[in-house]
Formats: structure tokens, C-alpha cells, sequence
């Protein structure tokens, strides 16, 4: 008599692999990593502008280059109505927090593949990379801000004191940044062909993003769906209104956005770490 052995198509349950993803201890190795993600930071930097002539005066150029031709072309073309301040001012301010974030996401969506060769030789939290490439490009952003202050002085602005709420802005652009990054990072690795589309996902989020005219142009009856499906915009409107219009954030805006970016993180986070157990295996 013979016994057939029928095997499960699935493990049992009991012997599953779950992965636990706890924020505290992730945090925990992150800090621990410190040295080694400015250690990173700081190679990023030096591969950049090391044999580059007019080194960080390239983080200056793209941005006003940007805004010369959006003054020369689409304000002539267009006439696009910026409550009293130049175009060149205006498009300026949202350029700079733009430049940084497409900077972010085009480097950090492939710090995980171009670091394939650290990643196998040693173990280090593996978000370490794309957060040593945003760090990086923050510097860049920084250095932008030259160019906002030659702008000031040229067209004789200065600085509102609604500035104060710059900081907000700027947590809440994180957040969001960090959360595209973890995503993007982590699915390049399985979705190759993604590495090529992100530059015209960002080439369209340019046109997609109220930089070349305002947030007011959207119709109103849309500004809450649009600012939950792209926070950047009500951030970026915010910079406008904070630092050169002299108002407050549009908070109705704002907030929502401030909650999805949040969701952003959290969610990016969460498939970064499910994710990167095959990233030396699919690589």
C-alpha cells in the first residue's frame, strides 16, 4: 500500500516570516550610523563639485537659469498675475524649494543601486544612503538662497516677517521628500525601468506644481483634492506667501497637505524596510 504526501501550497501559518518594523529600534541604528551617513554626505559633496570650475556656483545656475527663462518666455506669453512682486522674485522662491526636491528625488531614487557595492561589504541601516543624498542636496539649496538675496536687492524687497513660518514649510517638504525617496529608493532596486522614468515624472510634477504661476490659478472648488494629491504645491505656495507677500499659510491648504505628507513618510518608511531584506539578493 502506498501513502501519497500531498504538500501545502503555502507554508503553515506558524512558519511565516513576518518582519516586526519598529521605528524606535530603526531610529536607534540611524543614529548609531551617524559618522558613517556624514562620512557619506560628505564623499557626495566632494564627488560632485571636486573637478567642477565653478564648483558650488552650480547650485546657484540651475535655478536662475529656470527663472530668466520663465521671465524672458512664459510671463511675456502668459501674464501671470503675481500680486505686485516681479516675476523673477516670484518664480525664484518656488524654484529653489522645487530644485531641491527633484534633486532629492532623482539622486535618492538610485542611492540604493549606485551603492550596491558598500551595501555588500559591510551592514549599515540602509537608509543611510538616500538620506545622506537629500543632506547633500540641502546644502545645494542653501547655497541657492544666494541668488534669492541678490534678487531682494536687485528689486529692492526684503524678507516679510511672516518668514518666521519658513521652518513649518520646510518640515512638512521634508517629510514629504523623505517619504517619495523611501519609495522610490526601495522599488528601483526590483523596477529598473523606474530609474528612467523618474525624470519625466519630475519633468511633468515641474508643470504639475504651481512654480511657473500660482496656487490661485488651480480653480478652488479643486486646491483640497490637489493639495492631498501633491503636498508640494500648498508648501510651495506657502514659501510665496510667507516670504514675499507678507501672509500667513493658506492653512486650509496646509494642513491637509501637512497630514498626507506625514502619511507619506510613514508609508514610505514602512516599504523601504519590507523591501530591503532582497535588495543584495535582486541586485
Amino acid at each position: 500500500m502506498s501513502i501519497d504526501f500531498v504538500l501545502p501550497e503555502t507554508p503553515p501559518e506558524e512558519l511565516r516570516f513576518r518582519r516586526r518594523i519598529s521605528v524606535v529600534n530603526s531610529a536607534r541604528e540611524l543614529w548609531q550610523a551617524r559618522e558613517f551617513t556624514l562620512a557619506l554626505f560628505e564623499r557626495s559633496l566632494r564627488a560632485r563639485y571636486k573637478q567642477a570650475f565653478l564648483g558650488f556656483a552650480w547650485a546657484i545656475i540651475p535655478p536662475l537659469i529656470f527663472m530668466v527663462v520663465l521671465s524672458l518666455f512664459v510671463q511675456h506669453a502668459v501674464k501671470i498675475p503675481t500680486h505686485g512682486v516681479p516675476y523673477p522674485l516670484f518664480s525664484y522662491v518656488a524654484l529653489v524649494p522645487w530644485t531641491f526636491f527633484s534633486s532629492a528625488v532623482s539622486g535618492g531614487g538610485t542611492s540604493i543601486v549606485t551603492s550596491l557595492d558598500v551595501m555588500n561589504k559591510m551592514y549599515v541601516p540602509r537608509e543611510v544612503f538616500p538620506i545622506s543624498t537629500i543632506m547633500s542636496n540641502g546644502v545645494d539649496a542653501l547655497i541657492s538662497l544666494v541668488g534669492l538675496g541678490i534678487l531682494f536687492g536687485v528689486y529692492g524687497f526684503a524678507p516679510k516677517p511672516t518668514t518666521v513660518w519658513v521652518p513649518l514649510l520646510f518640515t512638512i517638504q521634508m517629510m514629504f521628500t523623505l517619504g517619495v525617496v523611501f519609495i522610490l529608493s526601495a522599488l528601483v532596486v526590483y523596477l529598473r525601468d523606474l530609474r528612467y522614468a523618474m525624470s519625466l515624472i519630475i519633468q511633468v510634477g515641474l508643470f504639475a506644481t504651481p512654480i511657473l504661476y500660482g496656487i490661485d490659478r488651480i480653480p478652488s472648488s479643486l486646491q483640497l483634492i490637489y493639495s492631498l494629491i501633491n503636498p508640494l504645491g500648498p508648501v510651495i505656495d506657502g514659501y510665496r506667501r510667507v516670504v514675499i507677500l507678507g501672509l500667513a499659510p493658506e492653512w486650509g491648504l496646509l494642513l491637509p497637505a501637512a497630514v498626507m505628507s506625514s502619511m507619506y513618510l510613514v508609508a514610505g518608511f514602512r516599504i523601504f524596510k519590507r523591501l530591503e531584506t532582497g535588495f543584495a539578493d535582486i541586485a
